[in-house]
């Protein structure tokens, strides 16, 4: 059977933008989180948020094409950028039918689409930009995507609230199985931190209101939590066969073997408490890399820091993994700098990657009294241990699961 590599990443977060800066704050355990400076949300119930503040110091991007796309179709072009020049590939020379672009968002690009719904309003329908009804859905990153770099293979957006990116890694994993494509750029985008997206997530449910210490408040499986922090942000990693990686001299970074999914059907919100459907997700992603659970080495949790959540994620882990589910370690790093939604799976994915890479396990923050205390949790500081194998969580609203297998290459 084929095998799927990672080649090549590119990440635009918070805490950092490109593999170094990244790597460098993540495994130091940085906050990153901090009183939303953007825009006036002082009347916000949550007002604190991951933000990303020096996006054009990396673009390559032209004015003239900035003032046609929102900020999370400008994320996704950096971060795509970043995971070609790593990977070494030149789309030039590729065939554009055979490459493809797999993504996952959440709500859409609403910067963009406020500013011209307000000049809407203002000065009627003159005023509104003719780039509005292409900028902002949730499906302009992968057109961008594509037109910038001429690719015209199969692609896929994939809209499944905070799962949507693992979902999208996990489709372009089977794509390439497959042989309908030879390369795919695989991962998620989220601009959130703007004055209508940020309400949307207030009355979304889940946020945390705690705004006096932004740099403590997000604390997934603590006892004290009160629910997590938005994040902005894009991660989008290479895929390709590993023995066509080879061919072409690729270094690589790793192999994702296995991916499963479910969904609980039972509330049109919040997960089952049982987390019975997310350990099907989670057996299935095993028994399609062919491994047991006892060969995982890290679990990266979703990590909603909010107690049913927290409890059916555990519960989960539990059914699967039987007596060594207290043995492996966990961790959530989203803790540092918030909740990208839409793209926090694969960011997730990018992050076991890069531990499995320096066998550094990257530690979660805020975690004083731990809830449930049996999981082996890391946290406050990087664990150093050798990581061959790890699992990814991300689960969405209205009970759906995902879980995605990766391998050291």
């Amino acid at each position: 059977m084929k095998t799927i590599a990672v080649t090549g990443i590119g990440v635009v977060t918070p805490s950092g933008i490109g593999r170094r800066q990244f790597w460098a704050n993540i495994k130091a355990g940085r906050s990153f989180v901090r009183e939303i400076t953007r825009f006036d949300a002082s009347k916000y119930p949550s007002r604190i948020a991951g933000q990303i503040d020096d996006l054009d110091k990396y673009s390559h991007v032209s004015e003239r094409l900035l003032k046609k796309i929102d900020a999370f179709s400008h994320m996704a072009l950096v971060a795509s950028e970043l995971a070609l020049q790593e990977a070494g590939i030149d789309i030039k020379k590729e065939d554009p039918e055979r490459v493809g672009i797999f993504l996952g968002n959440a709500i859409g690009g609403w910067l963009y689409a406020e500013t011209e719904l307000r000049d809407l309003y203002i000065e009627g329908r003159e005023g509104v930009s003719p780039y509005m009804a292409s900028a902002w859905f949730p499906a302009a990153p992968q057109g961008q995507v594509s037109i910038y770099y001429g690719i015209k293979g199969f692609s896929k957006t994939v809209v499944a609230d905070r799962a949507g990116s693992l979902m999208a890694v996990g489709y372009a994993r089977k794509t390439l199985l497959k042989g309908k494509l030879d390369l795919i750029l695989a991962g998620g985008m989220e601009a959130p931190v703007t004055p209508y997206a940020l309400l949307c997530c207030n009355t979304y449910g889940g946020l945390c209101t705690e705004n006096s210490d932004p740099a403590a408040a997000y604390r997934p499986f603590d006892k004290s939590r009160a629910g997590f922090v938005v994040g902005e942000g894009a991660a989008i990693m290479v895929m390709e066969e590993l023995e066509r990686a080879k061919d072409r001299g690729a270094a690589l970074m790793g192999k994702i073997t296995g991916y499963g999914t479910s969904c609980d059907g039972v509330d049109r919100i919040n997960p089952d408490r049982s987390g019975r459907q997310l350990a099907r997700a989670i057996k299935n992603a095993l028994d399609e890399a062919g491994i047991a659970p006892e060969d995982i080495d890290y679990i990266s949790l979703d990590g909603m820091a909010d107690d049913v959540w927290d409890q059916s994620e555990a519960e989960a882990i539990k059914m699967v993994f039987g007596e060594q589910a207290g043995d492996v370690p966990v961790s959530c790093p989203k803790s540092m700098f918030g909740n990208l939604l839409g793209a926090s799976g694969a960011l997730d994915v990018i992050i076991a990657l890069l531990a499995m890479e320096h066998s550094l396990i990257p530690p979660t923050l805020n975690l004083r009294d731990p809830d449930p205390a049996w999981l082996n949790y890391v946290k406050d500081k990087a664990l150093e241990r050798r990581v061959d194998k790890a699992l990814v969580i991300s689960r969405g609203r209205g009970g759906i699961n995902s879980a995605l297998v990766v391998e050291k290459a």
